[in-house]
């Protein structure tokens, strides 16, 4: 299987000192993830949790919403011309009742690790395709969030970056439970693979909906991204960057709690602001 990280070699220039020295940078390589046989897409991807990828792909697509409907994931024959497998070829296979949409890969269902779904996606496509509403859970009091809590999980997902502090490189995404603890956290050289992948392994783990934690991105809150985060029952989706205007309009629509631009103290809530105990904060203030 490939490897989180390679080495190159650099030339680096520092104070006007010149020296030569290999560097460490993750590694980045498409995968191609097949649905029953069909290729449907490819993504751009930091190899690793290549199945979670692939499953938490197909959440997002309102393919997979439960643990059995899913049958196995398995690699493909993605050989090399010396015959040897890449492990970039994935193949799902769901439970013969699962109904599939029509995603296609000629309908451009295409990834990559700067934008996620390119020229694909709209607030009717989430609503139509996402199964269920977003809901705190059955039984159990709102969630409630201090403002103090959520600005404590930044720093509590760059101490778990372990593949971002030799290379620097690597988008991160976290769940955390209401009261701040790390349930997961998965690295890729894309925030909505990374996203993905914490999905996917949720839904293999039977955990879907993940209807009382906070999902947290290194990067900005891009509309895939909360899209993901309905489609896997997320109530709360926060970033240490800008949302998108699309990302406001649909977490105002689906019932998502959206906070941006996390750093320190300081934030922005755009939506779902019940969830957030601003009241007390302001008192403190």
């Amino acid at each position: 299987m490939g490897r989180v990280t390679e080495r190159r070699k650099v030339i680096r220039i520092r104070d006007g000192a010149i020296s030569t020295r290999p560097d460490t940078l993750v590694a980045e390589e498409p995968m191609e993830i097949r649905l029953n046989g069909k290729p449907i897409a490819i993504t751009m991807r930091t190899p690793g949790d290549d199945f979670a990828l692939a499953a938490g792909f197909l959440v997002s697509e309102g393919v997979l919403a439960e643990r059995h409907e899913l049958q196995n994931i398995v690699y493909c024959a993605g050989s090399t011309e010396d015959g040897s497998n890449t492990y970039n070829v994935v193949d799902v296979r769901t439970a013969p009742d699962v109904v599939l949409p029509d995603i296609t890969l000629e309908r451009n269902v295409y990834t990559t690790s700067s934008c996620g779904l390119c020229g694909k996606a709209s607030l009717d496509a989430v609503r139509t395709t996402a199964r269920r509403p977003i809901d705190d859970g059955a039984d159990a009091p709102p969630v409630r969030l201090t403002p103090e809590l959520l600005s404590s999980l930044p720093d509590r997902l760059r101490a778990s970056q372990r593949v971002f502090d030799r290379t620097g490189g690597l988008h991160a995404a976290a769940l955390f439970t209401e009261e701040g603890e790390l349930i997961d956290i998965r690295e890729d050289v894309g925030r909505h693979n990374a996203v993905d992948k914490l999905v996917g392994r949720a839904l293999q783990n039977g955990d879907l909906p993940l209807s009382r934690v906070i999902l947290l991105v290194s990067g900005r809150a891009s509309f895939e991204l909360a899209q993901k985060a309905v489609m896997a029952g997320i109530p709360v989706l926060a970033a240490v960057s800008a949302p998108s205007s699309l990302a406001v309009d649909l977490a105002a629509e689906s019932g998502l709690t959206l906070v941006g631009f996390l750093r320190g103290a300081n934030m922005n809530v755009y939506a779902g602001e019940d969830r957030i105990a601003l009241r007390a904060a302001a008192s403190q203030g």
